[in-house]
């Protein structure tokens, strides 16, 4: 994608590089929320699940306005194609399924102090865990849904519905980890 064997560099991940580099930030939230403020075990629950299901709908509107928004200058263009297009144009691409670090460490750190800004002090440290490991169910399930053979159950209905998006129409089917916002805003593929 790149001349620069550095930003080609920058543009490829291993699936597992997420878990590393966020699993250690999720572990020291969790405990600053449970044992540094004291938040309280049904205080952090609610407020975990919270951050999982505002990670889904953050996930349906990335993929929808963001990542399939089409520019018209050349530039952005070819900035629409490094983040999203190559992925449509190469989809079993292993290095190019889950998001870069270069990419997802800025995006946390703003939809942190965004959360942190916008939540009753301390509850960010409940609510980040929730919507990071949302995150990466969906990053780790976006690998999974392109390698990986379901026979039946949840998963595999979750890559049919992604798999439709790829290979029948892109204008649908944005939700990845989950067909609920598709449903919700109507842009689920019609079942016959």
């Amino acid at each position: 994608m790149f001349k620069s064997n550095f930003l080609e560099s920058l543009s490829k991940v291993h699936f597992t590089v997420p878990l590393f580099a966020y699993v250690p930030v999720i572990i020291y939230l969790i405990y600053k929320a449970l044992f540094e403020v004291s938040l309280g075990v049904l205080t952090f629950i609610e407020i975990f699940i919270a951050g999982l299901l505002v990670w889904t709908l953050t996930e349906y509107i990335l993929h929808r306005f963001v990542f399939h928004y089409i520019p018209k200058a050349d530039w952005a263009l070819r900035l629409h194609f490094i983040f999203h297009g190559v992925h449509h144009d190469y989809p079993s691409d292993a290095k190019r399924l889950v998001m870069p670090l270069s990419a997802s460490i800025p995006l946390a750190l703003g939809f942190y102090f965004l959360f942190n800004a916008l939540l009753p002090t301390y509850y960010v440290y409940a609510f980040f865990p929730g919507f990071m490991i949302g995150y990466l169910i969906y990053d780790m399930g976006h690998y999974a849904i392109h390698h990986f053979n379901f026979k039946g159950g949840l998963w595999k209905r979750i890559k049919q519905h992604h798999m439709l998006h790829h290979y029948q129409d892109p204008s649908k089917g944005y939700g990845v980890s989950s067909p609920l916002w598709d449903k919700i805003f109507r842009s689920d593929f019609s079942k016959k």
